[in-house]
């Protein structure tokens, strides 16, 4: 488990991080997010000690990080896939990672193989792609066998199936019972891995809780149906104040009902459905809503003469 309290981190006058609280929970993978300039990558370095709050305090497992003897045993972490001396083989780089943690070279050989880099376990790390180096990254931080893991941007240089693999390797860790805590800017990834979510904005807590949950909470659920009798179905809507709007390929997407209320609905106005389908809202959309106030670089839509390409300056 990972308790936060109170963390806050001043720059001079700038404050990333304001007084921020919340619990990462063992056996769950949570998810970290957050618009960019939120305070992510300032929070988890406070986490492992490499930059000092100006106040607050985070523990793992009832433990500071600083009073960790032997910490890699306990927190696995990878912050900054590059950092590795060029010149030493994979392996090479982490042995004397092992060596500074009491960690037998044996286990080297298996988080190298855990990883899928044996057969490059000897060649140069200088020369490695970054998605051979978000692997070794991530060996390092199983290096320990550690029970409390955190990862930020995991799958930067990955490909589709290294991006399935780390995945399928966070819920694996998670159902072992380990804590695991991944920060990424990928809403699409984070809604297929992080069964829990802390969402942060301009160093504040915007919200902690289930994915389920801060997705319904932030968008409306509709339920898309059509009909060879439209017209009724219409009707009967209304008279059941319903929200609705028709669609161009003849269809009714409506809001405030379940599908199974709309099924009942129809069949007691004699319409009979063609199709009913229900659509819940997106992670995206549920954090474009819930965050619009705490971007700090915020975009506006081009403006585009009629019959121009070109966008005014």
């Amino acid at each position: 488990m990972i308790e936060a309290r109170g963390l806050t981190k001043r720059y001079g006058s700038t404050l990333a991080v304001d007084d921020l609280s919340f619990t990462v929970n063992a056996g769950r993978v949570t998810g970290f997010l957050g618009p960019n300039g939120a305070g992510k990558s300032t929070t988890m370095r406070m986490m492992l000690g490499l930059d000092n709050p100006t106040s607050g305090q985070v523990r793992f497992d009832g433990k500071h990080y600083r009073d960790l003897e032997q910490p890699l045993h306990t927190v696995g972490a990878l912050l900054e896939a590059g950092w590795r001396h060029p010149g030493r083989s994979a392996r090479n780089h982490l042995l004397w990672i092992a060596a500074s943690n009491g960690i037998p070279d044996s286990r080297v050989d298996e988080v190298l193989d855990v990883v899928g880099l044996t057969s490059v376990a000897r060649k140069r790390a200088g020369g490695f792609s970054l998605g051979m180096l978000q692997r070794l990254g991530i060996a390092c931080a199983l290096l320990g066998d550690p029970q409390v893991l955190l990862f930020d941007e995991p799958v930067n240089g990955l490909d589709p199936e290294g991006i399935h693999w780390i995945r399928q390797l966070m819920h694996t860790l998670a159902d072992q019972g380990r804590t695991v805590f991944v920060s990424s800017h990928l809403l699409s990834e984070m809604a297929q891995t992080a069964q829990d979510l802390v969402v942060i904005g301009k160093g504040k807590l915007i919200y902690q809780g289930t994915t389920e949950d801060f997705v319904e909470r932030a968008t409306e659920d509709r339920v898309r149906v059509r009909s060879p009798h439209l017209p009724v179905l219409r009707e009967a809507l209304e008279r059941k104040g319903a929200a609705f709007t028709a669609t161009d390929d003849d269809a009714l997407d409506v809001s405030g009902m379940s599908s199974d209320e709309l099924g009942e609905l129809a069949f007691t106005a004699h319409a009979t459905l063609h199709e009913l389908s229900p659509h819940r809202g997106s992670l995206e959309q549920a954090f474009i809503q819930l965050t619009g106030d705490s971007v700090e670089y915020a975009a506006h839509e081009p403006a585009i003469d009629a019959g121009e390409t070109r966008v005014k300056s």
